[in-house]
């Protein structure tokens, strides 16, 4: 998988190769096309499925006073962007609420992240 990271990441750059980079959430998600009456097509992202909630998959962590879903991605995830996932382990309809609290245990995704297969809305 190591020979393929880079042609990926390459391919990340070059405009029309992926709607989406790689660790975007919506990488996976299925491009829809609408027809205008015209006949003009217009694409856009259908709805992203969140994998089911299995938490052999995250590792709890307790919430500190001052984090935030960003600095979370950056600690535990070696990316800050990558929030989103961390989001996605937990029952939460605005990230903001992973980290409102101090005290509150939240899931951290492991290493590998969730698997492809289901996924519900």
């Amino acid at each position: 998988m190591a020979d393929i990271e880079p042609y990926e990441s390459a391919l990340d750059s070059l405009p029309g190769a992926h709607p989406y980079p790689r660790t975007s959430r919506y990488h996976d998600a299925e491009i829809g096309i609408h027809r205008r009456p015209d006949g003009t097509e217009v694409r856009y992202t259908k709805r992203r499925l969140l994998p089911p909630l299995d938490e052999e998959n995250t590792t709890p962590h307790t919430v500190g006073a001052g984090e935030r879903p960003d600095l979370l991605g950056q600690r535990f995830l070696g990316d800050p962007g990558q929030w989103w996932r961390i989001a996605d382990a937990n029952p939460v309809l605005d990230p903001r609420e992973l980290t409102d609290e101090a005290g509150r245990v939240i899931g951290i995704p492991l290493a590998g992240g969730f698997p492809r297969g289901d996924r519900r809305v």
